[in-house]
């Protein structure tokens, strides 16, 4: 007889989660994995043998997050499938970054990976309900334009980078909790 007795493992078996139960996943795993094959069928759809130049590199990804509701939600990023003026598809030489938005109580977060530029290279624009960001060198290319979940104050902004990572930080706006108003 080992360390453990021989129900051990059955009780072990049983008691076993699925990976996915974090995530809250089962439910809507079909629904995530159908959402993604469209998002590469419409990618990919109509493209021919010369859709790229060569010499350069496409990426195209998806990041699933669990949004505030508890539900999953799955973001693109990377290089886009553009028409030329002719409607002829082709991939874009312009990405768009992977980017995360955090909502505190106080700010909101905004975060990009743009890897292979300098801070000098970034325009970063901010109004009250919206943040571009935007990069254009001979080497790389970004663009992306986030709505903001919350009216922010522009003027607050701070912003780092380091390591290919842009972080944003806004303060939002009062939320106004409205007036009371007595009933007579």
């Amino acid at each position: 007889m080992g360390f453990f007795d021989d129900d051990y493992h059955e009780r072990r078996k049983k008691t076993r989660r699925n990976p996915f139960d974090f995530f809250n996943l089962d439910d809507d795993f079909d629904r995530i994995f159908k959402e993604m094959e469209s998002i590469f069928n419409r990618v990919f759809s109509n493209l021919d043998q010369d859709w790229m130049k060569p010499g350069s590199s496409f990426i195209h990804g998806f990041h699933i997050h669990i949004g505030p509701d508890g539900k999953p939600r799955i973001t693109e990023f990377g290089n886009r499938a553009v028409k030329t003026q002719d409607g002829l598809p082709v991939i874009s030489d312009e990405r768009e970054p992977l980017t995360e938005i955090i909502e505190g109580d106080e700010e909101i977060t905004v975060t990009a990976e743009i890897p292979g530029v300098n801070k000098e290279d970034i325009d970063l624009r901010v109004t009250n309900r919206n943040l571009e960001i935007k990069v254009d060198t001979s080497q790389r290319k970004y663009h992306k334009k986030l709505d903001l979940p919350c009216d922010v104050i522009p003027n607050t902004t701070k912003a780092t980078y380091k390591n290919g990572v842009l972080d944003v930080i806004m303060k939002r706006k009062e939320k106004s909790e409205g007036q009371k108003v007595n009933i007579e």
